[in-house]
């Protein structure tokens, strides 16, 4: 079984590779290569520019009958990106780079421009110097000067970097801290005493805004003194919160209402009395006695039979020729009020 990749071939003893016949090609046969543009170009047809490094399928080609140093020169044809107008252009290996041919401009290079420059001028004095004795005597007095100055101008360098070498940098660096500090603690104290001012000025602000509250209250409690002296304020005033607690007799007092806070009760005998007449009862009420006055009378002829200790007999005879007592008719009246209330 053969090998997949065939490394060695075989030859047989009787090979001879001059039996084989050579392929004929022509000289100025062009190849097709890839290769990038070498520089930066113009088109001239169309204007479209073609930066270094843009890729192109080019034909190449060996220039004929053009040598340099026994080293052949190529040509090689692209086409412009916009209109496809041949551009062709060739080494040149006595600069080491490429020569535009025509098609295209090369972009303005001044490095390049400077380098020809140069060498211009040192072939010129080269000349110049093996024609004439007394130019290189020339050339060599200027030379002479030149490095002259350049020593010149290294010393006054040298003599400046002494100088600046004796200043004391750090000296400068802790003045500088020290001024900045200085300066800082002086903001401060700055700041400081102007929010002191700014508090003090709040302060004397507030204390006079006080005094002026304090003398308006005082104007309005004299004020509301005075208003009440008529009859019909009783209505606006509150009453006190004793007196809404409990009831005379020592019964609690349901919850007083809101309405009843601002208008008032009329039940209320203390504090309506001297707007509210009461209708006085009439005889037949005065001599029925009411279901609450019953046992207080009960319980009050009791404890007086009780202390007496069988007196009853007059006491109820006293009763009942002069009617109900007072404390009687004093609770009745009590309990008709909190049940207007209520």
């Amino acid at each position: 079984m053969s090998e997949r990749k065939v490394l060695n071939k075989y030859y047989p003893p009787d090979f001879d590779p001059s039996k084989i016949p050579k392929l004929k090609l022509p000289k100025d046969r062009q190849y097709v290569v890839r290769l990038m543009a070498p520089f930066n170009m113009r088109c001239k047809t169309c204007g479209e520019y073609i930066y270094k490094g843009k890729k192109f399928n080019a034909r190449k080609e060996t220039v004929q009958n053009e040598l340099y140093m026994g080293l052949p020169i190529f040509r090689f044809y692209i086409k412009c990106t916009r209109c496809l107008a041949e551009i062709t252009f060739k080494t040149d290996p006595e600069n080491t780079d490429y020569s535009m041919e025509h098609g295209a401009t090369r972009n303005f290079q001044a490095e390049k421009l400077i380098e020809e420059e140069e060498k211009r001028i040192q072939q010129e004095r080269e000349e110049e110097e093996l024609n004439n004795p007394m130019k290189v005597l020339e050339n060599r007095t200027r030379d002479s000067k030149m490095e002259m100055e350049v020593l010149e101008t290294l010393q006054e360098l040298k003599e400046l970097n002494q100088r600046q070498a004796q200043v004391d940098f750090e000296g400068m660096i802790d003045k500088y801290r020290e001024l900045e500090r200085r300066e800082k603690e002086r903001e401060k104290d700055e700041d400081e005493r102007e929010t002191k001012e700014m508090l003090e000025r709040v302060l004397v602000k507030r204390l006079r805004d006080s005094d002026s509250e304090s003398e308006e209250e005082s104007s309005s409690t004299q004020s509301q003194t005075s208003s009440t002296d008529k009859p019909t304020d009783i209505l606006t005033t509150e009453k006190p919160t004793e007196a809404q607690g409990t009831s005379a007799g020592g019964v609690k007092r349901t919850k007083v209402e809101s309405w009843e806070r601002s208008v008032g009760t009329l039940g209320g005998g203390g504090a309506l009395g001297s707007l509210v007449v009461r209708k006085k009862p009439a005889a037949a009420a005065i001599n029925k006695p009411s279901p609450v006055a019953a046992p207080a009378a009960l319980s009050s002829q009791t404890d007086s039979s009780a202390s007496t200790g069988g007196s009853t007999t007059p006491s109820k005879a006293a009763t009942t020729q002069n009617g109900p007592s007072s404390l009687s008719l004093l609770g009745a009246y009590s309990d008709s009020d909190s049940n207007d209330s209520e």
